[in-house]
């Protein structure tokens, strides 16, 4: 019986194996525990979403649909390799599946073929689901597949697990294909090489010193970056508080070259009725993670907005 990580401990699990996390609004609080009940958990599913665009992925894991709402998982995992954290506890990702796969998964044995539907999956596992179209074509990038084994790892390795608590949705219900692009079994293998040996760190292929008049904002436009991986990568609480002389660690694959001058200007949003920082991001500046540009500024303090409220945004 294992009782759920707290959102504190999955977090430092996921951070902890070297993965970059991209914290979703108020992803601790949101969830489905008022339709059912959230553990114990035995193990990790993997899907893939049928979407495409990682702005557009993330709202529609978070939100979820009509007929089936969000959270559809606890992270999703966008092709370049980030985690982004949508929502903490009970998530539609599962649904029902093979009561004989999950004592295998409990016991950590072959997994038998899934040919029934009869347990509730929701309650068991932590959901993962992984940007793409899930056609057999659209590729699988090497950032997104070592994500995925990172993924398995840290929840394996914050449980005492071993690889074959990590299964695909395929494996649990009749019927379904993903994730697709890739085998399961790989993935383990994957999984197991890793748990073998410490977890890893994320490291910046370059830094940069803070000058005088930077803000993160500027300087995650002129290393073509964005600040909640600044952020996540640096440790910082506060993107509006950086000093001068600061050393920042850069994403891997920035080049730290001198800093570029970030695009000039920015336009006024008057906020409506339904808008969040998050869905502001999407809808104007094309990916949601920027919220946290928005936020630094107009220097925000929390992330409340109210109808009416005008924010500077900057230009795509």
């Amino acid at each position: 019986m294992a009782p759920p990580l707290t959102a504190d401990e999955f977090l430092a699990a996921l951070r902890g194996e070297g993965l970059v996390v991209v914290e979703v609004g108020n992803w601790r609080a949101h969830h489905r525990n008022h339709k059912g009940p959230w553990g114990p958990v035995h193990g990790v599913m993997i899907h893939h979403t049928v979407t495409k665009g990682s702005a557009a992925t993330v709202d529609i894991c978070r939100r979820g649909y009509a007929s089936l709402p969000g959270p559809l998982c606890h992270g999703v995992i966008t092709k370049d390799g980030r985690v982004h954290l949508v929502g903490y506890g009970r998530a539609n990702h599962a649904g029902s599946g093979d009561d004989d796969v999950l004592r295998a998964v409990i016991g950590e044995q072959a997994l038998p073929v899934d040919d029934e539907a009869n347990t509730d999956g929701n309650r068991h596992f932590y959901g993962f689901e992984c940007e793409n179209l899930g056609d057999g074509k659209d590729p699988w990038p090497g950032a997104q597949l070592e994500a995925i084994e990172k993924v398995g790892a840290a929840v394996c390795r914050a449980h005492g697990w071993n690889e074959r608590s990590v299964i695909g949705h395929l494996e649990w219900q009749p019927g379904k294909i993903d994730p697709r692009g890739f085998t399961m079994g790989e993935m383990r293998a994957r999984i197991a090489k890793r748990l073998a040996r410490k977890p890893g760190v994320v490291a910046g292929a370059g830094t940069y010193t803070v000058r005088k008049g930077d803000t993160l904002w500027a300087i995650a436009r002129s290393h073509g970056t964005t600040v909640p991986l600044l952020v996540d990568l640096n440790g910082l609480r506060d993107p509006n508080n950086i000093a001068v002389g600061q050393t920042l660690r850069l994403p891997a694959g920035e080049a730290p070259a001198a800093a570029k001058t970030p695009a000039a200007g920015t336009i006024t949003y008057t906020v409506r009725k339904g808008d969040t920082l998050w869905s502001i991001a999407a809808h104007k500046l094309g990916n949601g993670s920027r919220y946290a540009e928005i936020k630094s500024l107009n220097k925000l303090t929390s992330d409340v907005v109210t109808v009416g409220q005008k924010l500077k945004l900057p230009k795509k």
